[in-house]
């Protein structure tokens, strides 16, 4: 491998030893825009052209099949993916949330209601350990926080990501202090704060909320601090691979033929299309064609109107919507989003507030999932593109539901009682139920 790696024994109260990192098969980080490497470290953009920075992997040493067997006899949680990410080689014997490994439930209901007769699947990841897709990039970020030695953990959240932060640095001893939008629905406020971290809300919407953590991270306050989706963000971002390869996996090793899913950074969508493109190469996956669609709401759609207009620069937004977890007005890796949605042949969509409600609501009814907001936008914004003959009805479909839904119980209030009766039979006939 490329990487020097030492025996690991870092805590939070352990920095590990200056210029040594037991990362796995991370070889470096580069950019993704000019390419230019630079060791692994708590660093977020190139030194030569500002573009974002990734992992970069050497998988040389991998061969196909002893790799799938390994990978089918690993954990039922991310950690089976491992080898292909940039944790170290004993990380599942180190206490983290260990999430992943969620249900992806073929929804036959939902795809007689859409006309769908290729297959359509819902990977449902309301099912991790703080009830988010959150839960998988944390868990990546919380393992580079040990080797660079950081010993308290933050994020600028929408929501989802701060539960995450508070829950996988309750588990792994570390302080937390993360930082929220003041006006975030109470049910998402109560989750990240219970864990008994800082949690500390800004004037402001989640752009202003990244925009204070950046500042803090170049001040000497910002000392020590693992900032998740920051300075830990090549790492971070890393989570949103095991996705792709679940869905994969769980299709028997087969790409699906669309995707559906979230746009709030936009970075889990490309890190998605990042996670097919390895297990193609590595030989994993047939390697064959796929779409990849992304989807907003409209009171923040900036990927979407950008798409729609055949821009390839990202107007950032003033966002006004209900789906919060998607508030993000200037997402960083919207111009990627647009690259792979036109590259795969997708597309991006977008939905109103009443559509998402009706979504969420047909999920529910039709498969007994019960979506956050996120979720949808996703199912909402796949009948839209049924309906426009943007998705093919007759191919294999995944839509993503990235939350549970009773974190955003707000969104659909108004669903209550059939009837109040009297505990009787007379009672129950007159209000039509029998």
């Amino acid at each position: 491998m490329a990487v020097q790696t030492v025996e690991s024994t870092t805590t939070p109260d352990a920095p590990a030893p200056a210029g040594s990192v037991d990362l796995g098969p991370a070889a470096a980080l580069s950019c993704r825009e000019c390419g230019h490497r630079v060791p692994l470290g708590p660093v977020f953009a190139c030194e030569e052209c500002f573009g974002p920075l990734e992992i970069a992997y050497d998988f040389s040493a991998h061969d196909t099949e002893e790799l799938r067997a390994r990978i089918e006899a690993g954990p039922a949680n991310i950690w089976r993916y491992a080898p292909l990410l940039p944790v170290p080689a004993d990380v599942a014997d180190k206490p983290n949330i260990n999430p992943g490994w969620t249900k992806l439930v073929k929804a036959d209901n939902l795809a007689r209601e859409l006309g769908v007769t290729g297959g359509l699947y819902v990977k449902d990841d309301s099912g991790n350990p703080t009830h988010s897709f959150k839960d998988r990039v944390v868990a990546q970020a919380i393992e580079a926080a040990r080797a660079f030695g950081f010993t308290t953990l933050s994020c600028s959240s929408t929501g989802n990501l701060a539960g995450a932060v508070g829950a996988a640095a309750a588990r792994a001893g570390f302080r937390s202090c993360v930082f929220i939008p003041h006006d975030l629905e109470q049910g998402k406020v109560v989750m990240a704060a219970v864990y008994g971290g800082e949690l500390v809300g800004i004037e402001g919407n989640y752009d202003d909320v990244n925009r204070f953590c950046s500042e803090l991270i170049g001040d000497p306050a910002g000392e020590g601090w693992g900032f998740v989706n920051v300075n830990l963000r090549p790492y971070y971002a890393e989570g949103s691979k095991t996705l792709a390869y679940e869905i994969c996996e769980q299709l028997g090793w087969r790409l699906p033929d669309q995707l559906v899913v979230p746009i709030a950074s936009g970075s889990q969508l490309t890190k998605i299309d990042k996670g097919l493109k390895e297990l193609i190469q590595l030989g994993l996956v047939e390697d064959k064609p796929y779409k990849i669609f992304g989807a907003q709401a409209e009171g923040c759609s900036p990927v979407s109107t950008a798409y729609k207009a055949g821009h390839d620069v990202v107007r950032p937004q003033k966002p006004d919507t209900i789906a919060k977890s998607l508030a993000i007005g200037n997402p960083a890796d919207g111009p990627y989003v647009l690259d792979i949605a036109r590259r795969t042949g997708g597309a991006v969509e977008d939905v109103s507030d009443e559509q998402v409600v009706d979504a969420i609501k047909l999920l529910a009814r039709t498969e007994g999932i019960f979506a956050e907001t996120a979720g949808g936008v996703t199912v909402g914004v796949t009948k839209k593109l049924i309906e426009n003959g943007d998705l093919d009805p007759s191919l294999t479909t995944v839509v993503l539901n990235t939350g549970d839904g009773l974190k955003t119980l707000d969104a659909v209030a108004g669903t209550g009682l059939t009837a109040t009766i009297r505990p009787n039979l007379d009672s129950f006939r007159e209000a039509g139920l029998a």
